[in-house]
């Protein structure tokens, strides 16, 4: 079997690379086609720990280094799967690692789980860098939506796709509580961390919204605290007069965090995070078959199909949110079609197996 060196984010903290380097690296689609090794990039213990800089990941970086170097030596991969940060200061590490693979002729295959390149190639010395790192390498990109982002530096010959998957719901192996179909209360989710770029403050503005307009719901959001701290967030949610109807309940993995997508009818992410690409809790939603409200970041138009499975709002604007929300609510026929579509959708792009025989092939090609 041909020798492929992976290097990729593994939990934790969770965010959608790590989740797709667990996934890698637990893939028996992957481990039986080639003859593996696996180093894990993550530095950061939680995630508003990301971006900062410390002495101990400085320490984890030079290990990082001296691994690579290690299994370049003595494994001799054929290839170099790599999860490219393409900003900030882990793309400056990174290209120290490029410059290793690079130096001893390993070919490169990156694989990006997040953007940024067209801004941040106004700055000479990253331009440089990125005609550094691009070149020679094929790129997979999650959505040709996405391409525009590195088309400054990658060729469409070089360019790769491979949507994310997940894997499908097994509802045999956990109790299902069925919802209650007699309430008018309808539920809104939230899944992600308490960043406020993904939508939080957005969303809980919308909800205030509809409580003067007396539409009948609640709203839970579940996730780890990012710059939102829990505090900051139950203090608004008071100002707003929301305490009875929006909920702040941690994180859930599991069973737990499956549930709540059972008892959800509407799954909201007004996310207009700068790196978002490709948000796999979005998949998880059509997957339980919820509508999905959503808006044009990143990939986002490619998974949520406007009036079909859901609806894609303008960034940033609670008012139009707050209108689309409130028609779901209004119209349960609507929620269902819609869900139904999505889930459809989903067995036909988005699962784990058809994730998996789309990385073999490219790692085969």
């Amino acid at each position: 079997m041909k020798k492929v060196l992976f290097l990729l984010h593994i939990p934790p903290p969770v965010h959608g690379s790590s989740i797709i380097g667990k996934t890698i690296v637990e893939s028996n689609a992957v481990l039986s086609a080639f003859n593996c090794r696996f180093i894990n990039l993550i530095a950061s213990e939680s995630i508003a720990d990301t971006g900062k800089v410390t002495v101990k990941k400085m320490i984890g970086f030079i290990s990082i280094w001296f691994t690579l170097l290690h299994e370049i030596i003595l494994f001799r991969p054929k290839l170099c799967y790599l999860a490219l940060t393409t900003t900030g200061t882990a793309f400056y590490r990174d290209v120290t690692l490029i410059v290793l693979l690079r130096l001893f002729g390993i070919k490169r295959l990156y694989h990006l789980h997040n953007k940024g390149i067209k801004n941040a190639q106004k700055n000479p010395i990253n331009k440089w860098l990125y005609s550094f790192v691009f070149k020679n390498a094929n790129v997979i990109v999650l959505s040709e939506l996405l391409y525009y982002d590195i088309d400054s530096f990658v060729t469409k010959q070089q360019l790769l796709v491979c949507a994310n998957g997940i894997v499908d719901d097994d509802t045999d192996s956990v109790t299902v509580y069925p919802k209650d179909e007699k309430s008018d209360n309808v539920k809104l989710l939230f899944l992600s961390n308490l960043i406020e770029s993904k939508g939080v403050l957005v969303l809980i503005e919308a909800c205030s919204i509809l409580q003067k307009r007396a539409c009948l719901f609640t709203c839970d959001f579940i996730g780890g605290v990012g710059d939102v701290s829990e505090i900051a967030f139950t203090d608004f949610v008071k100002q707003k007069n929301l305490s009875q109807t929006v909920s702040y309940l941690g994180t859930k993995y599991g069973n737990e965090k499956s549930e709540a997508f059972r008892q959800a009818d509407i799954f909201v992410f007004p996310s207009f995070y700068p790196n978002e690409c490709f948000p796999l809790v979005l998949l998880e939603a059509m997957n339980y078959g919820l509508p999905v409200i959503s808006t044009n970041e990143g990939a986002i138009p490619a998974i949520v199909d406007e009036g079909v499975t859901g609806f894609i709002v303008p960034k940033n604007n609670p008012e139009v949110l707050a209108d689309k929300i409130e028609e779901l609510i209004k119209n349960k026929q609507l929620r269902k079609q819609m869900g139904d579509n999505g889930k459809l959708k989903f067995a036909n792009n988005y699962t784990l197996s058809i994730f998996e025989k789309t990385l073999v092939d490219i790692l085969h090609k």
